[in-house]
């Protein structure tokens, strides 16, 4: 038996401390455990959502309906586009696994941002592709469009808001870069946060609408964050009919389950439930932002639900999270990516008050020791 040589030396995806690792770990008990490391809703599942989760609870048996067709006219009347634009997928990283696996070989070249979501790159090494990465630290449109001229990518990654940074493009710089792309190469908008960024400013929204008569630009979207879907896998992509056609013939039947799905259309008619998560998690984010300028840490502005410390020398995001872990405390060490810094997902009030009392403890000791 022999296995492609290049998988030996594929990364594996590290995601978010899981709380059994945590319980198992440190003998802390779930209730004490306050997870702000995967940008999870902190409110959890949306009321409509868990509803129809123990409603439908029988249909488990039972395959799922594989035409996905009442998720898909749902999202279709929420972004004015048609079924026939979209794919459902097992959480939008089934989609990107999908859109890569499609065109890319050791002859293929991928583009994205130095520092963005982990598994465009996972994904690309699977298929021995080449990985072309910008230099500037946040993404750079400008940037990328040299090296789009440069290396001539057959994939361009567009994180926005980015992943693990927080950053976001304005929709009018975007459809310039992309009107300057050739039809040859798939641009890969990965938007897993745009409902935070277009409730924060809309001038940095991207609606499927504004892509998908694009012959070349694929839209993905999630249920895993402002719904509180994670743990149930279910995300999309849209895009004009050619490319969603084709990225069917990778889809395996039956790859969402039924309550997934049925988890996910209610979810998206409960307003309330995104009212309530968009207002929190910008007036809880707030509060890190003051909270960094009285302990001098550099916080990057965020669009999503999460925040990034960047810490100077003096502290070490390691130390600080593996400390943070020890009180129950989950957030996402940033040093996988070679950063000094820690992303911290916006957690309910109660939530924020501990983290930031810890986190002050911890830096006045930091202080009080130089």
């Amino acid at each position: 038996m022999k296995f492609h040589d290049y998988l030996f030396d594929l990364p594996t995806y590290q995601a978010g401390k899981p709380l059994e690792e945590v319980m198992a770990s440190y003998h802390i008990p779930p209730e004490n455990i306050i997870k702000l490391g995967s940008n999870e809703n902190p409110f959890g599942v949306a009321p409509s959502a868990k509803k129809a989760i123990i409603e439908y609870a029988n249909l488990a048996s039972v395959y799922p309906d594989d035409s996905y067709s009442d998720i898909k006219k749902s999202l279709a009347n929420k972004y004015d586009v048609k079924s026939d634009n979209i794919i459902i997928g097992s959480g939008s990283d089934q989609i990107i696994e999908f859109c890569v696996h499609s065109i890319c070989d050791s002859a293929k070249t991928i583009l994205m941002a130095q520092y963005t979501f982990a598994m465009y790159e996972i994904y690309a090494k699977q298929c021995n592709a080449n990985i072309i990465k910008t230099t500037s630290f946040f993404h750079d449109l400008d940037s990328m469009i040299d090296m789009y001229h440069r290396h001539k990518p057959d994939i361009i990654f567009i994180c926005t808001p980015n992943n693990p940074l927080g950053e976001a493009l304005k929709r009018v710089d975007l459809i310039e870069f992309l009107n300057k792309i050739s039809t040859d190469c798939l641009v890969i908008l990965d938007c897993a946060y745009m409902e935070y960024c277009a409730y924060k400013d809309n001038d940095f929204a991207i609606y499927p609408k504004d892509i998908v008569e694009f012959p070349n630009v694929i839209y993905l979207g999630t249920f895993s964050k402002i719904y509180g879907l994670g743990g149930m896998r279910i995300g999309y992509g849209i895009a004009n009919d050619n490319i969603i056609s084709l990225l069917h013939k990778l889809r395996p039947p039956f790859n969402v389950t039924t309550l997934s799905l049925r988890a996910a259309n209610a979810s998206l008619q409960d307003i309330d439930f995104i009212s309530k998560t968009l207002q929190n998690n910008f007036t809880q984010m707030q509060r890190y932002y003051v909270f960094a300028d009285e302990y001098g840490l550099e916080i990057i502005e965020s669009y999503g639900n999460f925040v990034t410390f960047l810490l100077h020398d003096k502290l070490n995001s390691t130390t600080i999270s593996s400390f943070l872990l020890k009180q129950g405390i989950v957030v996402r060490d940033l040093s996988s990516y070679g950063l000094n810094a820690m992303r911290i997902t916006i957690g309910t009030p109660s939530q924020n008050d501990f983290l930031l009392s810890k986190m002050a403890g911890i830096l006045i000791s930091y202080k009080d020791s130089f």
